[in-house]
């Protein structure tokens, strides 16, 4: 099975004539692979899923999501119910979990969003934890910016990072907080009621 690509239900997938399936690829019911999709040996796609002028890494698993002209590392797990849209770079044993967002972002390796993201027009570093109901304020309604966050950045829940920002290495920004000014590295930033 090591050499073949599998399909759930053949009859059921919709696969454009560009399209590139490596060997060992497993490809879900009801998927939907368009324009200059590759898919990397051992990937799965799972059901329902619609992926478009992007490439799935090795080995990552894709769950009931969409992804547009992006790429994805490999060992990376997306889904369900994520949207990738254009722009987007996922690294390597990354994490975007349900209903995660990203658009026009860069995730480094081993970094992971699990849940209720928003991450917009943002370059985050290398094993960063972005937590539940964290949103990348990237528009003032006006214009769009984007922010940066070094490696080994913690964003807790509920946080909102008011673009342009930089986090610093090993900065650990605490739960309901909103940022508008840089935070330096390995800094706490903490800012809410008492």
């Amino acid at each position: 099975e090591e050499d073949e690509v599998i399909f759930v239900d053949i009859y059921s997938a919709y696969i454009d004539e560009e399209v590139v399936i490596e060997a060992g690829a497993v490809i879900a019911n009801n998927v939907t692979l368009q324009g200059s999709t590759v898919i990397r040996a051992g990937a799965r796609i799972g059901q329902s899923s619609v992926i478009r002028n992007s490439e799935i890494g090795e080995g990552t698993y894709v769950e009931a999501s969409y992804v547009y002209d992006s790429k994805v590392g490999s060992d990376t797990a997306v889904g369900p119910f994520a949207y990738i849209r254009p722009g987007s770079v996922v690294g390597n044993e990354c994490k975007v979990g349900d209903f995660v967002e990203l658009k026009n972002a860069t995730i480094g390796n081993g970094s992971k969003s699990s849940h209720l993201a928003y991450i917009g027009d943002a370059d985050v570093g290398e094993n960063c934890n972005i937590g539940c109901g964290v949103v990348f304020v990237n528009s003032d309604g006006a214009k769009k910016y984007r922010s940066k966050l070094g490696n080994d950045v913690f964003v807790g829940c509920n946080s909102n990072l008011v673009s342009p920002v930089e986090i610093g290495d090993g900065a650990y920004v605490a739960a309901a907080t909103t940022v508008t000014e840089s935070v330096p590295g390995d800094a706490l930033c903490i800012g809410r009621v008492r």
